[in-house]
């Protein structure tokens, strides 16, 4: 089965653009290493919880909108080596639109797709 990187991040809301610009040359480059795809999604209806939600774990400002993403690996192996190479080409983007230390992720173990 596939291997899965998550992402749970928050995104100034005016910085959308900038955000999609960043994510589309980050896709070229995981496919160009393996990847067999990557999601971006843009929060549309993610409400506040009262013990936990999306928002409470990115700490979620009201100028700031909830991105859940996700990249698919055909294996573990093949993410460790795409991956790594992926951020080696990449480097550092200027002007990142987000605070990585709010940024939740991890790799999964793929155990039930249909």
């Amino acid at each position: 089965m596939t291997y899965v990187d998550g992402f749970l991040l928050a995104v100034p809301t005016a910085r959308k653009d900038r955000y999609l610009e960043i994510a589309r040359d980050a896709a070229a480059l995981f496919r160009k290493h393996g990847a067999l795809s990557v999601v971006e999604n843009w929060g549309d209806d993610v409400p506040d919880g009262k013990v936990t939600s999306f928002p409470m774990a990115v700490k979620l400002k009201p100028d700031e909108t909830v991105v859940f993403s996700w990249i698919t690996w055909p294996t573990k192996e093949a993410r460790d080596k795409g991956m790594q190479a992926a951020i080696q080409e990449m480097g550092q983007p200027d002007d990142v639109p987000f605070d990585g230390q709010r940024m939740i992720f991890g790799g999964f173990e793929t155990i039930f797709e249909a």
